[in-house]
This record gives structure tokens, C-alpha cells and sequence, in this order.
């Protein structure tokens, strides 16, 4: 019963959080984007390294994240036995 309370708070906490963010949101300072814009009419290319440093950026958390959900599933799951003719036999 406590779980399902807890969940409930979680899932209506998402909902409160997804109402009140800001429709429209402004990723580049002005200075940023022009200089891409710039960049890339005139063949240059740093409009492309700004982008490739934005999804560089981007990247790391969600590598990390997955990094330590790799290694927390490793440690935590249970190793899985049954006993036939009383020898124990690993399931995972």
C-alpha cells in the first residue's frame, strides 16, 4: 500500500513539473546563434563544431546514466538456483 502511495505521488509530481514548464525556451545566446548561422551561409565550419560540442555535451549525462544502471543491475540482481536431486543448478 505504500508503494502504490509513493508512485502515485511520483506520477502526479511528473504531471505538476510537465504543466509548469515554459512552452518556449531559447537553447543559444544570441551571440551563439548567430555566429551558426553566420557559419554555416558562409561555408565555415564552425556552426558544425558548436553543434557536434552541444550533442557532445548532451551525450555524457545519458552515457553516465546508463553506465551506472549497467553496473547497479549487475551488483543487485539476485542469482537464481534450483535444486534437482539435491544439486543446486545457476539459473543466471
Amino acid at each position: 500500500m505504500n508503494s502504490i502511495r509513493r508512485f502515485l505521488a511520483l506520477g502526479v509530481l511528473a504531471v505538476i513539473l510537465a504543466v509548469s514548464i515554459p512552452r518556449s525556451v531559447q537553447a543559444q545566446c544570441a551571440m551563439c546563434t548567430l555566429t551558426a548561422e553566420n557559419a554555416t551561409e558562409n561555408g565555415n565550419t564552425q556552426g558544425k563544431g558548436l553543434n557536434k560540442g552541444i550533442l557532445f555535451l548532451l551525450a555524457i549525462p545519458y552515457l553516465a546514466a546508463a553506465g551506472i544502471g549497467v553496473l547497479w543491475y549487475k551488483r543487485y540482481r539476485g542469482k537464481k538456483t534450483v535444486n534437482v536431486d539435491n544439486d543446486p543448478i545457476v539459473l543466471n
